[in-house]
């Protein structure tokens, strides 16, 4: 894989077989920013089943969004790598080292959704990546899109980004199957040494949650929510049962709010004690919630949260919750972030029974694109595609799933719902 500025007019990336200008780069990363050339080289992975589908469309889409922001001056040069299916069938491996490499070289992805197997069978792709990568913050936006069907009556107040933490809580994979050598030892250490009995055909795991895991991942939630303007981030968690886990990520969440931001944001309980219940002008509220509770709250109080620090389990429920609110995990974008390292991906899963059928809807991928041309600092085409896809859902003209709530819509194949939002761009 070559490096930097190509030499020549137009230089093969990698084994992809796609083709870039010379001006094409990789982005670098200084004094803990990234540092973006004009065209900048991004791997893609189309995704296993409805992948390839709606990942024609969603590239469309950001080049034509690009295009109308910036003319000429920008554009990207994508790079394809391989996951799953397709890179089974071509390398013999789900996720060749190759892939991972490209991905940590050129510092920022975008993927399709991928074959994740339930009980046995590999491990999940997406879990490996974000481990091999240290992509410990899971960032998922939700917010409601006029036209779209949603089940609640106010759709519209319903505004929260999620920040889940990525590495850590039962997703580290620590575990072993029922009827193991391992789980036995595990279950005679545990009789022998602290006197616990666990039954013996139990799988057993191990849910490590850290204070450095904890901290890192509310640091970029509350500095996201600064830096955004918004009024409140909730540490939610189920400490009342689980106190050494989940309630040390809810206290380690409080002590580096107040020791890191101290002059900027204030807790609810300092709001009861010392200003009266009103959070002070130019504060942002730390505040917690238990889990459980936090459902109910997305239903019955949306408006009292806005961005969410959650540990990783809690925070994989919560978000597919909170995007069933605003009409489904369709329209759910995703990123996975790191310290100079981000994948950004579809939400849901690889839907296989309508591979190839151009059907499904690209709004995920499409969404998760906006995530990146903001991560890259491209907030105007960021913006662009945005409008353009709010217009496109407005007019009446989406994909089958927006289509079964909505009489008056006219219901399009998925090539055409990004023909329509490319023209929005392009007019």
């Amino acid at each position: 894989m070559p490096g930097g500025q190509g030499g020549e007019e137009r230089d093969e990336l990698g084994g992809a077989g796609f083709t870039a200008t010379r001006r094409a780069e990789e982005i670098g990363y200084e004094r803990g920013r990234l540092v973006v050339p004009d065209q900048p080289i991004i791997p893609f992975i189309e995704g296993d089943g409805t992948g390839p589908d709606i990942w024609r469309a969603a590239v469309r889409v950001l080049d034509a969004a690009v295009r109308a922001a910036y003319g000429a001056r920008r554009a990207i040069a994508w790079l394809e790598v391989y996951a799953g299916e397709k890179a089974q069938a071509r390398f013999g491996s789900l996720l060749p080292e190759e892939t991972v490499a490209q991905i940590r070289g050129h510092r920022v992805a975008i993927k399709g959704p991928l074959t994740t197997p339930v009980g046995g069978g590999f491990r999940s792709l997406n879990v490996t990546l974000r481990q091999e990568l240290d992509l410990y913050a899971c960032v998922r936006p939700v917010r409601h899109f006029t036209g779209v069907p949603s089940p609640v009556k106010r759709p519209g107040d319903f505004d929260v980004v999620i920040f889940r933490e990525n590495v850590e809580d039962i997703y580290a994979g620590i575990e072993w199957p029922a009827g193991s050598v391992e789980a036995a030892d595990i279950r005679r250490f545990l009789h022998e040494r602290f006197g616990l009995e666990v039954r013996p055909d139990a799988g057993l795991g191990l849910k490590p949650i850290s204070r450095f895991g904890s901290q890192r991942l509310v640091r970029k939630a509350i500095q996201y929510a600064l830096d955004h303007g918004r009024p409140s981030v909730t540490i939610v968690h189920k400490g009342n049962i689980m106190k050494y886990t989940e309630g040390a990520f809810r206290d380690w969440g409080y002590e580096l709010a107040k020791t890191e931001f101290r002059d900027r944001v204030v807790t609810w309980d300092e709001v009861q004690r010392d200003h009266g219940g009103v959070v002070p002008p130019g504060r942002l509220l730390i505040q917690d919630s238990i889990a459980d509770i936090m459902f109910q709250h997305l239903l019955l109080r949306p408006r009292d949260h806005s961005v969410l620090a959650t540990p990783n389990l809690n925070g994989d429920y919560l978000s597919d919750a909170a995007a069933a609110v605003v009409g489904g995990i369709g329209m759910a974008p995703g990123a996975n972030i790191g310290d100079g390292y981000a994948v950004f991906e579809a939400t849901h899963g690889t839907a296989p029974k309508y591979a190839g059928q151009d059907k499904v809807n690209p709004g995920s991928v499409i969404l998760s694109g906006v995530m990146m041309l903001e991560y890259l600092g491209w907030n105007e085409a960021a913006a662009a595609a945005v409008r353009a896809l709010e217009e496109t859902i407005a007019a009446g003209t989406v994909t089958y799933d927006l289509a079964r709530g909505n009489p008056d819509a006219r219901e399009v194949p998925t090539s055409a719902f990004a023909d329509a939002i490319v023209r929005r761009l392009l007019a």
